[in-house]
């Protein structure tokens, strides 16, 4: 799946649970602006198990720089597709998160905010396209703007923040089992697991249908949560 399918379906994913999930997993329902908030960042979270593929949303972020960190990562983890799109790497993912914003609170809740709102914005392309530096930096702008609204209007952002993680890095690893070479969801066992519903990357299924659906639905769904949260749970 290409990274704006990905973006799309960790947001999509994160919508359809907001009403549900959140008072099981972090003792208390989510509000309104933690909702749309939330969504944006799974969609960025669900970017980042392609932190080991050389020319993915993350690697394009600051051209050599991340390309660099991108290709790292990759000869750390056995190549595209292996350690960072398996179950292991979501469970570390939100357990990092967790330690992360314990130990170091605000600080790291507003880094890491500003860091998927910066993916989520590329991989939805909610900025002027291209690679030159004032595209670049309108991206930057974006998020943050949208980082500083969060930390000034959502001060509780980091108790839910390792739950939104967690799903959007789960959304992007499912949603490779959906391709040929699947994910090795059990990593380090070897076995990968697939589903074929998408032959081939960016073809017209994925870019004409499954991409258009998600995002009608993650559009209703995170409108209805957010503010009608009882028409769904009945």
């Amino acid at each position: 799946m290409m990274g704006h399918s990905h973006a799309v379906s960790g947001a999509l994913v994160f919508s359809a649970a907001a009403p549900f999930l959140p008072s099981l997993v972090i003792g208390r329902p989510l509000q309104p602006g933690e909702v749309l908030v939330g969504a944006l960042l799974s969609a960025g979270a669900a970017v980042l198990p392609d932190l080991d593929h050389h020319d993915g949303t993350v690697a394009n972020l600051f051209g050599p720089i991340t390309r660099l960190v991108c290709r790292t990562v990759a000869r750390l983890s056995g190549g595209h597709r292996h350690a960072t799109h398996s179950l292991v790497f979501v469970a570390l993912a939100g357990a990092g998160c967790r330690a992360g914003v314990a130990r170091w609170e605000r600080g790291f809740t507003d880094g890491l905010t500003f860091a998927l709102l910066l993916l989520a914005v590329q991989a939805l392309r909610s900025h002027p396209s291209g690679h030159r530096a004032p595209v670049r930096a309108t991206a930057v702008g974006l998020a943050a703007i949208g980082t500083a609204s969060v930390h000034t209007w959502l001060p509780g952002t980091g108790t839910w923040l390792p739950y939104a993680l967690v799903l959007g890095t789960l959304a992007h690893v499912l949603g490779d089992c959906l391709t040929r070479r699947g994910a090795p969801l059990l990593w380090p066992y070897g076995r990968r697991f697939e589903i074929v519903l998408i032959d081939r990357t960016g073809n017209r299924f994925e870019t004409r249908i499954l991409v258009p659906l998600m995002t009608a639905g993650a559009f209703v769904l995170a409108w209805t949560a957010a503010f009608a949260p009882t028409a769904l749970t009945g």
